[in-house]
């Protein structure tokens, strides 16, 4: 019998990364403040809340595996997460354009059973296109990336912001990095294929 697995998430965009794994998997809410604590740096928060979001799902289960990740990225030093609203998004987007973005995306893994995690911090690089705020209006209001970090959503129209990309694995961008999931459930003794 298939350990059970458990995404500490209801975002529609992990949950069709996570599928691409052929997985079988169940979706849950963590209740988890997300607010940032002063002074701490984007890799330190995300590691915290992915890991604050996996222990709540965990202390409602006594068996499984609890998957959790956050997202936050950073431009001249500022952390930038979803902006909420339009006039939000073209402001993030016109802070970011011409610029290097630094995306952080944490990633926990939590047996239930035992309370055993592992963690990992996946950075990963956009580098965007000098963009007018015309051109950032036009690409907001066609795609509405309000629920996304960042604001754009790069497995749609965001790919025309950027000029390169950088990192280890795009799904980070997404907000779930396969690569490093792969490798924390191998540690727990989940192994694909």
């Amino acid at each position: 019998m298939q350990t059970p697995l458990i995404l500490a998430s209801t975002s529609r965009y992990r949950k069709a990364l996570l599928e691409k794994l052929g997985l079988r998997f169940q979706c849950a809410s963590p209740e988890v403040d997300e607010t940032s604590r002063p002074r701490e740096t984007a890799d330190t928060l995300v590691r915290r809340l992915a890991h604050a979001k996996a222990s709540a799902i965990a202390r409602q289960h006594d068996q499984g595996l609890i998957i959790g990740s956050d997202q936050v990225c950073v431009c001249d030093g500022r952390i930038l997460g979803k902006p909420g609203t339009v006039e939000n998004a073209v402001a993030q987007l016109m802070l970011a354009q011409g610029r290097s973005v630094i995306f952080y995306t944490g990633l926990c893994v939590i047996n239930a059973a035992n309370g055993h995690a592992e963690q990992l911090v996946e950075p990963f690089t956009v580098h965007f296109r000098s963009l007018d705020e015309a051109a950032i209006r036009r690409y907001v209001e066609a795609e509405r990336p309000l629920d996304c970090a960042g604001s754009f959503k790069c497995e749609g129209m965001g790919i025309v912001l950027f000029k390169a990309l950088e990192g280890r694995d795009p799904n980070a961008l997404i907000g779930l990095p396969l690569i490093g999931l792969i490798d924390l459930l191998a540690l727990h003794g989940l192994h694909l294929p």
